[in-house]
């Protein structure tokens, strides 16, 4: 698809989606609508991409990123006009224009419409698709099967408003053509906008060649323009994902129940139990159970891992671990080889090796842990003074008691142990046992002779 370029509209305020937040930027799962027309866009092979904003610009901007162009459309005065703001981008090649706010539509429908484009030697080609109810939609009007114009909902007539075959908003043109229109491009309609679709007519008008495409599946083309159509949309892609992993071999108990964002890997014969949320760049390995409730966020899971009712986020896992119940692995954990890692714990900004069994009500935050050491219930790796974070080191085969506190910065060597209720601020001698408590002494008859 050499030469393709695309504008993707973006500048509007979407005052029916009833939020602070512009439109584009509103989530269906994990990514924000734009972001998938983006995607969509390089997957099919766009050479370069240019989103026109409007609306809070400046945070479209700043999550959309540096990957793309920008033109700003300082006011709102149609589509024709937002795609006449890309300026010098529309200069050559074949220009397709896109909707920030139709997450859906996928990377083949983009190379089919250039590919048709190209091969029919169009000057516009546009994408239709029938509406079994068509309201508010531009209708596409046909002569002798042939196009003819594409009439806004609020300028039909009641004979072009029974018309079911409806404008998606998406086109291909040929720069030439496109500049050539917008010199003829007038806003003499009820809006008193400049139409983009009427740039086909006057294309046509010109001699140029006008095709239609006709869509197979109008949930690509869905817009989203409220919180309700954004939940449909939604719904629509959550489907799509999960069918998709299930069709190459990955269980999921309960299809309805489990959010799996579309950057996610898994490998067949995983089981995915209901009310998991897999986001980000997350990969799961093969042979893992990720049991209900987990939430998991630009993680690895490696084979053979079992993860219960647990968050991940941005952590590694290696094969044949187990994390939770009601664990909590935070950015730049990584857990080694048969770890067991479980139920209300937390790590953070640690290495845990192979063997390691950190089995419950334990912290452990910015340390380096040996191979097969054993965590007592209750320990806290102390890292922060309040004003400087410090690391723990921990050798192999370590023995660390119920209730210790590790005072970083401290290093407990191989084989060594410490005792249980110990405050460790010292660094503790391979084979050694550390005891940091005060000797018990009881007070015979002391509650006699307080009184109590």
């Amino acid at each position: 698809m050499s030469g393709l370029k695309v504008v993707i509209l973006a500048a509007g305020q979407g005052t029916r989606m009833k939020s602070k937040v512009p439109k584009v930027l509103h989530k269906v799962l994990d990514k924000t609508m734009v972001d998938y027309v983006i995607d969509a866009s390089v997957e099919a092979g766009a050479e370069d991409i240019c989103v026109i904003v409007g609306h809070q610009s400046a945070m479209v901007k700043a999550m959309i990123g540096t990957r793309v162009k920008f033109a700003l459309q300082k006011e709102q005065l149609g589509t024709g006009h937002a795609v006449m703001q890309a300026g010098d981008f529309i200069s050559d090649g074949n220009i397709l224009v896109l909707c920030g706010d139709t997450p859906l539509i996928r990377p083949e429908t983009i190379k089919e419409l250039s590919d048709m484009h190209n091969s029919g030697g169009s000057d516009v080609t546009v994408v239709s698709m029938k509406a079994d109810d068509p309201t508010g939609y531009g209708r596409i009007v046909r002569e002798n099967n042939a196009f003819a114009k594409i009439v806004e909902q609020k300028d039909a007539d009641e004979e072009q408003k029974k018309i079911n075959e409806v404008n998606t908003g998406v086109y291909i043109f040929k720069a030439d053509a496109l500049k050539a229109a917008f010199e003829k491009l007038s806003n003499n309609n009820s809006q008193g906008e400049y139409y983009l679709t009427d740039t086909l007519e006057i294309i046509k008008n010109n001699g140029g060649k006008v095709d239609i495409m006709a869509a197979e599946d109008a949930d690509e083309f869905l817009g989203v323009n409220s919180k309700l159509q954004l939940s449909q949309a939604t719904d629509i892609m959550k489907k799509r994902i999960n069918e998709y992993h299930m069709l190459n071999g990955v269980t999921i108990m309960d299809p309805e129940n489990t959010y799996i964002g579309i950057d996610v890997k898994i490998e067949p014969d995983t089981i995915i139990y209901p009310g998991c949320m897999l986001e980000g760049k997350t990969e799961i390995g093969t042979d893992c159970i990720i049991g209900p409730n987990c939430r998991i966020q630009s993680s690895i899971i490696h084979n053979g891992v079992t993860v219960q009712s647990s968050f991940l986020i941005q952590a590694e896992v290696d094969n044949y671990s187990t994390v939770g119940p009601f664990a909590y692995l935070r950015p730049n954990s990584k857990i080694g080889e048969h770890v067991r890692i479980g139920d209300f714990v937390e790590i953070k900004n640690s290495n845990i090796d192979d063997g390691t069994k950190v089995s419950h009500l334990t912290y452990v935050g910015d340390s380096d842990v040996g191979k097969c050491v054993n965590f007592g219930c209750g320990t806290v790796t102390v890292n922060y003074d309040g004003k400087n974070k410090f690391r723990c080191k921990i050798g192999n085969n370590v023995f660390i008691g119920c209730n210790s506190n590790l005072v970083a910065p401290v290093e407990i060597e191989d084989n060594a142990y410490t005792a249980a209720g110990s405050t460790i601020t010292k660094n503790v001698p391979e084979g050694s046992l550390a005891i940091a408590r005060s000797r018990q002494d009881n007070k015979e008859g002391w509650r006699n002779r307080s009184g109590k």
